[in-house]
Order: structure tokens, then C-alpha cells, then sequence
């Protein structure tokens, strides 16, 4: 080719390859910053003065495309997050004045009542009032299956308390109905549901830095002036070396391209916002890198116990009636009583009464409430008293037998909450209830383990007795009760400073302690404005099965970024001797951009992240279980 066509195309390379790179220089450069694309630049041009526009030009080329594929693989994370606002419909089918009407998703408002037809999305967070049907939730809370929803039973006392709605009722902008048409009633905004919130949070957390990325700024801060000195030191060595000045020069641009650290920068941000994007589309949300970072360096987690651990509701586990007392009777006399409170425990019994029996009877007159003791009421014609073993030391009538005094301790012991009933002056026997473990709450302990941590424990306010018998029965290592939630926030710190710990809990009561350990991680966020805010990591289904993913995750997470660290300066390392040693600008420029693909292509994995609890782990016969601990 005439040698003025080939100048003319070197020419063209260095505008091409380089206009982006110099308009992003001069910007740090009027900072006050020397970064890497600097020293790209001052080696492009040290090669131009030297008339090597052939090394220059494949220098920019080569370092335009490596940015390149690089923007386009942090693009492909960044789509991840991208496409959860493609989720939402723009447009919803409402019910106003007796009228169907379709409006944007934008103009909706709280109150507003939404036709959903079978097989589509819905337009905004908020509860069933008509129609059932299942709906896909796995892009809000990554939900393998879809989950039946049914219409409230009040739906003016579910619009007051909306964050009291039980999940069977809610529904979520973006969720995917099934075959079932449902009306719901709008409890947010388009722009405040769920699927917004967390498509800002998931946005902001890539521009929260992790320690690592700190680390490696504040390194390229005093790196790159080194490298600066080097190479003019390097282009100066013809005054003691046997060479021409211009193979100093050369030289010393070689070392500037071996010398830039490139992957080094890439390293780190590109594996967190692959594992935040990853996260997210598994139904977790992860506010950015320290979390993700931290939770992949602890091994050690300490649960809350009510929600977290346990299905939150307690149920009827155990039955004594006394000698000469069917177990009917038991359950007849202490459900008829119960079924006139609305306390938790009352309306536990009255539920799996009605399940093993089919019926309540609905007639106990003269209900009293006897605050922290038990109540009472007339059956039959009979005064029936149900509560603890101090409501029988202080009130009239017979004394408490010896035998069901035992009985009642041995159950205590068991983590129970006993219940005597008494029928006038004869007793009926104890219930004992129990607030049971999650059916996976076994398996997770143990996957937990398998993916390194170590130390499991349990904090909560129940007496000591109860949290001992949980944390029996789920395989935790200790258990920590009788805590008030201040108590709580002082044990979390405790653990913290020996190592540090995260916190599980539902976002609400545990707020506090999560808020002080290490890294909150709240389960069932959906819909929770408190665990969204206070949580720096977000289980947005109320599934405890969705923790070792992302504690699997994080632990990804930090292995490839310790990867990406150890290639990208391995690589400076090697290529700044073999600069300094002859190594040209081409060769040089070829390890380098390759060395960053490939810190840039392995981050890119954590979007193919893959994880699941193994079967081996069963519950077991929580009856057997229970033995073992009496």
C-alpha cells in the first residue's frame, strides 16, 4: 500500500481508537487525575514521536475494542437489571364508575380497582377482592412455583392496614397471573410498588463500592504516578545503557501499556454487579458490594426464631388429658372457650381443633379475660378456666394435681406453651402448643454448612427453654433466650466484634439488630417498606430456602473477584520485567487486553450463578425429635 494511504488509515486508527479515550482523560486530567487511559494515551503518542504509527495505531485499536467488549459485557449485567422495569405492563384495565376503562399504569392511584384477565401482568402492588387464581412471582421474589391468591375477607380493613394483608392476598407489579381473572384494590402507586423500589435500590447499589474497590482505587491512585516515574526514568536509561534514546523511549512506552492496570480496574466492579444482578433476578436484593463482599467472608449467622425460623404460628402439638378424660372432651371444652378470644395462642386451638374434629361448638357464655394468666368462661352451665400453672395457684377451687403439675413441666421443658383446662372443679388435662419450625428449615441449616459456615445460632425473646428446643430440632449450634430486643441488639454487637456475624430476621422486630450486625439480611421484603430500607440484603419471598443461594452466591462472588485480583496484577507483574527486558508494545498490548477479557468474562459467570439445596437433609419426625430432647 502507498506509505501516504497507510499514514492516512494509522491516522484514522488513532482518532477512532483514541477521540473517546482522550475526551475521558482531559475530563480526569482537569480532576486532577492520572488514571489508566492516560497512560494509553502518552504511549500511543510516544509511539507516533518515535514514527512507529503502525505500533501506536494497534495500541488504541486494540484498546478501543477491549473497552469495548468490556462495555458490552458490564452492559449485558446492567441488562439484567434493566429488563425488571420491562416487568410492569404500561397500561391497566380499572373499574371506574361502573365502567371498564383502560388507563397508563402512571395514572393509577391508590383505591383503584383492576381487572386482571387470565395470562397477564399486573399493573401494580396490591390484594385480591375478587376471583382466585395462582400468580407467578418469580421476577419480585424468584418463587420456583406460582402461588394461589384469594380474595380478602374484609376489604375495607385490608385498605386501612394494607401491610397487614396476609401474602395469600397480595399481589405485585410484575407478577404473571395464571388462568384465573382477578379484581384487586391498588395499595401503590406505580412509581412506590415493590417492583420500583427495587429497581432503584438494584440501580444504586452499583454505585456503592465494596472494600475491595476501595482498595483498588485508592492503589491506582499511587500506581499510576509510579508508573509514570518508571517509564520516564526507563526512557532515560540510554544515559547508562549501550542503546539509542529512541529505544529507551520505546521502551519506556512499552512499560506504560504493560504497566497500566486495566484489569485491575475492571476486576472488581464487574463481579459485584454481576452478582447483584444475578441476585435480583433470583429474589434477592442486594445493596450493593460491601454486603455482597461481607457475607461472603463470614461464617458465622445468627436467626431470629418467630417468622424466620418457625412458620410464626403456633400449633396445638401436644394433647394429655387427664385420667378418665377422652381427648374429645378435652378438645371440645377448651375450643368452645377459646373460640370467644382473639389471642394468637386461642385462635391456634380453635384452628386444629376445627381440623381434627370438623367443628366448634359456638356456645360458652360469661367470657373473662384474665391478663396474663389464662381465661375463663361458663359452659354448660359449668365455669371453665383455661391458662397457665399460676392462674390455678391464685384462684379458688381445687389445686393443681401433682401428676398433670409434672406433666405440665415436662412439656414446658419441650419448649411448649402449656394451657390446663379445669371444668368446674375437675380437670381436663394440658395442651401443649408450639410455634414449629419451617418444614426446610433443617435442610437450609445443613446447606448452610456445606457452603462453609460455620457457627449458626438463634436470638430470641421466647424463655430459654423454647429457643433451646427450636434450635434442637433445626441443628443450630446455640441458642440465646429470653432477650428483649435491646438485649438483642447487644448480643449481635457482641458477636460482631468476635469476628462478625449476619443477622437473619423478618425486618420488622429485628430491625435494630440487623441494623447492627455485620450485614441485615430480611426475609419476606416484599411489600415491607421497614425490610427494604433496613436490610442490606433483601429475601423478597418469605423463604428461608432462598438464603444459602445467596450466601452461595456472595461466597461466588468473592472467590472470582479474588480471581480477577490475582490475574490482573500477575499480569502487570510478568509484562512490566519483560517491557523493561525487550518485550514490544504489540505483544505487550495483546497479554494485556487479553488479561482483561479475561477478569471481565469470568465476573460475567456469577450471571449464570447455580444453586440448590440438597435432598439428603429431611426434617425428620418432629416427634422423634422431641423425644430425644426430653
Amino acid at each position: 500500500m502507498p506509505e501516504s494511504a497507510a499514514f492516512g488509515l494509522f491516522l484514522a486508527a488513532y482518532f477512532f481508537g483514541g477521540y473517546f479515550t482522550l475526551k475521558e482523560a482531559l475530563g480526569k486530567i482537569s480532576q486532577g487525575k492520572f488514571e489508566i487511559d492516560f497512560l494509553m494515551l502518552v504511549a500511543a503518542g510516544g509511539a507516533a514521536i518515535l514514527g512507529e504509527w503502525a505500533e501506536g495505531a494497534f495500541l488504541l485499536f486494540l484498546f478501543s475494542i477491549g473497552h469495548a467488549l468490556e462495555n458490552y459485557a458490564m452492559a449485558r449485567a446492567r441488562n439484567a437489571i434493566a429488563a425488571l422495569a420491562d416487568l410492569a405492563p404500561e397500561e391497566a384495565l380499572v373499574r371506574r364508575a361502573g365502567e371498564e376503562v383502560t388507563i397508563p399504569v402512571e395514572e393509577l392511584k391508590d383505591g383503584d380497582i383492576v381487572v386482571i384477565r387470565s395470562n397477564e401482568r399486573v399493573p401494580a402492588d396490591g390484594f385480591v377482592i375478587k376471583g382466585e387464581s395462582s400468580i407467578d412471582q418469580a421476577p419480585i421474589t424468584g418463587e420456583s412455583v406460582p402461588v394461589d391468591k384469594s380474595p380478602v375477607k374484609d376489604a375495607a380493613a385490608a385498605a386501612e392496614k394494607p401491610e397487614g394483608v396476609k401474602p395469600a392476598h397480595k399481589v405485585f407489579a410484575g407478577s404473571i397471573n395464571g388462568a384465573g381473572s382477578l379484581e384487586i384494590q391498588v395499595t401503590r402507586r406505580a412509581s412506590e410498588s415493590t417492583l420500583a423500589r427495587v429497581i432503584d435500590m438494584v440501580s444504586a447499589a452499583e454505585t456503592r463500592q465494596s472494600p475491595t474497590q476501595s482498595f483498588t482505587k485508592k492503589f491506582e491512585k499511587i500506581f499510576v504516578p509510579c508508573v509514570v516515574m518508571l517509564a520516564f526514568i526507563t526512557a532515560l536509561s540510554w544515559l547508562v545503557l549501550d542503546e539509542d534514546p529512541a529505544q529507551s523511549f520505546y521502551r519506556s512506552m512499552a512499560v506504560l501499556v504493560a504497566a497500566s492496570p486495566c484489569a485491575l480496574a475492571i476486576a472488581t466492579p464487574s463481579a459485584i454487579l454481576s452478582g447483584v444482578a444475578r441476585a435480583a433476578r433470583g429474589g434477592v436484593l442486594i445493596k450493593g458490594g460491601a454486603p455482597l463482599e461481607a457475607l461472603g467472608r463470614l461464617d458465622s449467622i445468627a436467626f431470629d426464631k418467630t417468622g424466620t425460623l418457625t412458620s410464626g404460628e403456633p400449633k396445638l402439638v401436644e394433647i394429655t388429658p387427664s385420667a378418665g378424660v377422652t381427648e374429645t372432651e378435652l378438645l371440645r371444652v377448651a375450643a368452645a372457650v377459646e373460640a370467644l378470644s382473639d389471642h394468637p395462642l386461642a385462635e391456634a386451638i380453635v384452628r386444629d381443633v376445627k381440623e381434627r374434629m370438623g367443628t366448634v361448638e359456638r356456645n360458652a357464655t360469661e367470657f373473662k379475660s384474665i391478663t396474663g394468666r389464662g381465661v375463663s368462661a361458663r359452659l354448660d352451665g359449668e365455669l371453665v378456666h383455661i391458662g397457665k400453672t399460676a392462674l390455678f395457684t391464685e384462684s379458688d377451687g381445687t389445686p393443681l394435681p401433682d401428676d398433670l403439675r409434672a406433666i405440665v413441666k415436662s412439656m414446658s421443658a419441650r419448649g411448649r406453651t402449656t394451657m390446663i383446662v379445669r371444668r368446674g372443679n375437675s380437670y381436663l388435662g394440658a395442651l401443649g402448643l408450639m410455634d414449629t419450625p419451617r418444614s426446610a428449615a433443617r435442610r437450609v441449616i445443613q446447606h448452610l454448612r456445606d457452603v462453609g459456615v460455620s457457627k449458626m445460632m438463634m436470638i430470641s425473646g421466647d424463655n430459654q427453654n423454647v429457643a433451646d428446643a427450636i434450635a434442637r430440632q433445626v441443628g443450630l449450634d446455640q441458642a440465646f433466650g429470653d432477650l428483649m430486643p435491646q438485649d438483642k441488639v447487644e448480643k449481635i454487637k457482641e458477636l460482631k466484634e468476635a469476628g462478625g456475624v449476619a443477622m437473619v430476621g423478618d425486618g420488622v422486630n429485628d430491625a435494630p439488630a440487623m441494623a447492627n450486625a455485620t450485614v441485615g439480611i430480611a426475609m419476606g421484603a416484599a411489600g415491607s417498606d421497614v425490610a427494604l430500607e433496613t436490610a442490606d440484603i433483601a429475601l423478597m419471598a418469605d423463604d428461608l430456602e432462598t438464603l444459602p443461594f445467596v450466601v452461595g452466591l456472595s461466597r461466588a462472588t468473592s472467590r472470582i473477584i479474588r480471581q480477577n485480583l490475582w490475574v490482573s496484577l500477575g499480569i502487570v507483574a510478568v509484562l512490566i520485567p519483560a517491557t523493561l527486558l525487550g518485550l514490544g508494545i504489540g505483544p505487550a498490548v495483546l497479554v494485556h487486553e487479553g488479561s482483561t477479557l479475561i477478569v471481565v468474562a469470568n465476573a460475567l459467570r456469577l450471571l449464570a450463578y447455580r444453586d440448590s439445596l440438597p435432598t439428603a437433609y429431611p426434617l425428620g419426625d418432629l416427634g422423634a425429635v422431641d423425644q430425644s430432647v426430653s
